[in-house]
């Protein structure tokens, strides 16, 4: 089995506030962090809503001659990596640092500094390109910026899975802790793509709600007049720890991580195989290698986007991952408050699940109004409630047909 793997620290930047603790408790309350953009002129825009992160000054973490060095998925990234750290109360010292690593995904990366720079190129030719252009919108460098900052001289890597990188990562991460490559992991996702041409190319796909004058009500997971998905911006990081080594240093641990896997499903470049079959496999190689059956699963973070498809085949793969028992385990999407933050949903979304065990409460889907006949799972509509949950999920699917699910288990010694 390898050597086991908890959750220390944790930090949430996200359309629901700047903190962890905010955050949990506007999705435990059911608020939603979607309004009209504001990050730019979306007027002419067919979407002309998304869940920003809100009141968010870089300047708060990072020093102004080095703001301008760094995309906003880095920023947020950052932001979320202090707060991770400072919970755990992890002190890397030059000792521990080689042992400590990093591991940050993102499906898009500095799409804000591609399109900034892009402009200063087509206004004023190719000398107005700042040198800061490619480590500022790179997806690795979110990784490498937070590894500088902590002298984390571990295992550094990223992971551009589109939807799926940030639960990549953290999964990852629990290999390489268990596998004795490491001691601690600064972990999860970030992005940062409310920009013209990510809102425009998504929507462009027709995949994103144009619910404009209702958007605390456009995301929808699971309701039956679902529309597409509302994009999100944010960052969850994790810290990961060998349990020994955190029980040794006195930490507190929030959750246990005991499984993982990663499917493809070899169908399309965006659409869910129409059997759920990738969603299937990768739940039910996830448990097998937690050791747990169907029938142990209290509760499952949906991946649940409000998109037509995507919600119908993910309760298909439910369906058939749990048999019988799929009638009694809950099921919600916190992407109904959150929106979908593309490739930082996963560590966002890891790090709800933590919280549900920790706090023995699930936080609900809302908007569901008009229950879907081919959504037929009990998806914690509207209020959140209290349970007994041993093990939950957390899934993550992606464009190319990309799959990660995790399982956490409530931590007892």
């Amino acid at each position: 089995m390898g050597r086991r793997v908890v959750i220390t620290g944790m930090g949430l930047v996200s359309p629901l506030g700047l903190t962890t603790e905010e955050t949990w408790q506007a999705l435990l309350a059911g608020r939603s962090g979607v309004s009209q953009i504001t990050l730019f002129d979306a007027s002419n825009f067919a979407c002309r809503i998304a869940a920003e992160v809100k009141g968010f000054d870089p300047l708060n973490w990072i020093e102004k001659k080095e703001v301008k060095k760094m995309g906003r998925f880095i920023h947020l990234a950052i932001a979320a990596s202090d707060a991770a750290v400072r919970t755990a109360g992890l002190a890397i010292t030059p000792e521990l640092s080689e042992h400590v690593g990093v591991y940050v995904g993102s499906g898009i990366g500095g799409f804000d500094v591609i399109e900034r720079e892009h402009t200063a190129l087509l206004e004023g030719g190719p000398r107005k390109i700042s040198p800061f252009f490619i480590p500022g919108a790179i997806i690795n460098l979110a990784a490498g910026q937070i590894s500088i900052r902590f002298n984390a001289r571990g295992p550094n890597s990223a992971t551009a899975t589109a939807c799926s990188a940030s639960a990549h990562a953290i999964g990852d991460s629990f290999r390489l802790i268990r596998g004795g490559e490491a001691e601690v992991m600064i972990c999860g996702g970030a992005e940062a793509a409310i920009t013209p041409m990510g809102v425009g190319g998504f929507a462009s796909m027709r995949a994103l709600s144009v619910r404009n004058d209702e958007p605390q009500r456009a995301s929808r997971p699971f309701d039956k007049d679902r529309d597409g998905f509302v994009i999100g911006e944010g960052s969850g990081i994790l810290i990961l720890e060998e349990l020994e080594f955190a029980q040794r240093r006195g930490a507190s641990i929030i959750a246990e991580v005991v499984g993982y896997a990663m499917t493809a499903d070899a169908f399309h470049i965006t659409a869910p195989s129409e059997d759920g079959d990738g969603g299937f496999r990768v739940m039910r190689d996830a448990m097998a290698r937690a050791g747990i059956g169907p029938q142990q699963v209290g509760y499952i973070n949906a991946h649940g986007t409000s998109t037509p498809y995507n919600d119908k085949l993910e309760t298909i793969a439910i369906h058939r991952a749990f048999g019988e028992h799929a009638a009694k385990v809950a099921v919600s999407s916190t992407k109904s408050m959150t929106g979908h933050l593309l490739g930082g949903a996963g560590g966002l979304e890891a790090a709800v699940v933590a919280l549900a065990l920790r706090d023995q409460v699930l936080p609900p889907t809302i908007n569901y109004e008009t229950p879907d006949p081919e959504c037929d799972l009990d998806y914690v509509p509207n209020r959140s409630r209290p349970a007994s949950l041993e093990y939950a999920l957390s899934n993550s699917f992606g464009f190319g047909g990309t799959n990660a699910c995790l399982v956490l288990k409530r931590y007892a010694q």
